[in-house]
């Protein structure tokens, strides 16, 4: 006779949660149906099997569990009429066969896992691809059997020709889809027969991105020109702080306080990776800051006013605000661009490659891992590659000048 029951698995995912699953288990083995739903350890009443009242959303997810322990029973009782010689795999095989989820089904619950992980960023963007995967399609169901490399090449092609986004971004939405599927794949046991990612399918390879950064000379312009306006100006200083100090990242620049400066040091911790960062004030900042700081009342005030009123404590909202403010302070330098006759496209990013575009190749990879807060020296070195250019320019000269 095979047992059915709700339990917690102890194996966490990388944010610390751990699944809530339903497990089968015939003849001292046993096999486990996974609900796509995850928990801290101390919300699980291992003695009732259920989520415990002081979780939040308790009673939505008790609901769930007894849903599928109530359809894996039913399917239990009909596979028990088949005869006794199943093993609790096959019994589970049974189960889920009538219990699969679609594309869409298992994209909304990956979006729920980056939610709890509280990636407001990354599930913003992500939404949106699904969204517009699923504007494509024109419908809200996809079963996994019709998601074939006839429909990721017509929708590749969509994104291409009739969006046109750049070849990069295309491949962003293959590798979120690739990564739902996987998903699917891991924890509702879609059959990897109608796969359609890899050798002889769709293959995942990033084209190389083209990074050109401002040179000293069009810096300067941003440093001495005064016929800006006030936000045109205040969006220049915000870029150059950026890079002043490495290509330091939008996000974390609108964040920061005036007691993140101490003893002409800068101390931040990084949005993307949380690390803490430490770095010497360089005179040129020092300068620009002071417009910013001497202005603030209490040491815990934000230098840049941009995010002002905004509870620093809520992610989502910041990240939407961050995001807003973004696209307005690149509004801002592109008209900047058009007056001072830069040719090059000037965003708050272009900070970073400007910043690698004049280190080149004069400053020590090592020296630079460091300056970037990249955690592995191979990221430096294939980040810098794109503006080290002495050696082949060296090269080129010397075969054509005879």
């Amino acid at each position: 006779m095979a047992t059915i029951q709700a339990v917690l698995r102890r194996k966490p995912n990388k944010a610390g949660l751990f699944p809530i699953a339903i497990r089968v288990t015939k003849d001292r083995k046993s096999s486990f149906l996974f609900t796509g739903q995850y928990i801290e350890e101390k919300f699980w009443d291992s003695k009732f099997d259920r989520v415990r009242k002081s979780h939040r959303n308790s009673s939505r997810l008790n609901k769930l569990v007894a849903k599928k322990l109530s359809e894996a029973n039913d399917r239990l009782i009909d596979s028990d009429t088949e005869g006794t010689g199943q093993s609790a795999k096959k019994i589970k095989n049974k189960i889920i066969g009538k219990t699969k989820l679609d594309f869409f089904q298992v994209s909304g619950i990956f979006l729920e896992n980056i939610l709890r992980r509280k990636k407001f960023d990354q599930h913003y963007n992500q939404e949106k691809r699904l969204n517009i995967f699923e504007a494509f399609l024109g419908r809200k169901q996809l079963s996994f059997v019709d998601l074939d490399v006839k429909l990721l090449k017509r929708f590749e092609a969509y994104l291409l020709y009739e969006r046109k986004v750049a070849p990069r971004t295309a491949i962003n939405y293959l590798m979120l889809i690739r990564t739902v599927y996987n998903l699917a794949r891991k924890e509702y046991h879609v059959d990897d027969r109608n796969y359609p990612f890899g050798k002889g399918k769709i293959q995942i390879k990033f084209p190389e991105s083209e990074k050109i950064g401002l040179n000293t000379d069009e810096i300067k312009l941003l440093e001495t020109e005064s016929d800006l306006t006030v936000a045109q100006n205040n969006a220049v200083n915000t870029w150059l702080i950026s890079f002043y100090f490495a290509g330091i990242r939008v996000g974390d620049i609108l964040k920061l306080k005036c007691s993140d400066f101490k003893d002409d040091r800068l101390y931040y911790r990084m949005g993307k990776n949380k690390k803490i960062v430490s770095l010497a004030v360089p005179e040129k900042a020092k300068k620009l800051l002071y417009q910013y700081t001497s202005m603030q009342q209490h040491n815990n005030d934000l230098v840049f006013p941009y995010l002002k009123g905004s509870n620093l404590n809520d992610d989502k909202q910041v990240t939407i605000r961050v995001k807003t403010i973004t696209r307005n302070l690149n509004r801002r330098l592109e008209m900047v661009a058009e007056k001072l006759g830069i040719k090059k496209k000037l965003s708050m990013h272009i900070a970073r490659h400007s910043f690698g575009n004049i280190s080149g190749d004069r400053i020590p990879i090592q020296m630079l891992q460091k300056l970037y807060r990249h955690s592995s020296i191979t990221t430096t070195v294939n980040y810098q590659s794109n503006f080290m250019h002495k050696e082949t320019d060296d090269a080129l000269e010397k075969v054509i000048n005879f």
